[in-house]
């Protein structure tokens, strides 16, 4: 969940140079986040997160669910991350939740292996 985040908070061109050091597509973001957000309930349910942290993840989920519907392609071209609100919105949210989990929001970018 934290490394998702990380990538979520991080400045648009930290974000651009981490899809291309991947060869990922700028999907991969949600994706990311998608796939650590399924997880959030264990997380609630072991006390590892608080019912705050967790509407909180809802947000940028319904966030990254709006951006996705039809219509919205625009939202996911590598430009679109330093000049679309709906990717500054995810990055505000993704920093405070941080600020909260770990003290503080610019953390490392994470490693991922991508298996194609």
């Amino acid at each position: 969940m934290i490394e998702a985040l990380t990538v979520l908070a991080a400045e648009a061109d930290a974000q651009r140079q981490w899809l291309d050091e991947h060869v990922v597509g700028t999907d991969e973001l949600a994706l990311d986040f998608d796939h650590a957000f399924r997880l959030a309930d264990g997380f609630l349910a072991e006390g590892r997160i608080d019912h705050e942290a967790m509407a909180c993840l809802r947000d940028i989920d319904a966030l990254l669910a709006e951006m996705s519907c039809c219509g919205n392609e625009e939202c996911w071209a590598r430009d679109a991350l330093s000049v679309d609100a709906g990717w500054q919105r995810a990055r505000v949210l993704s920093r405070g939740l941080l600020v909260r989990l770990r003290g503080e929001w610019r953390l490392p970018l994470p490693e991922i292996v991508v298996v194609r």
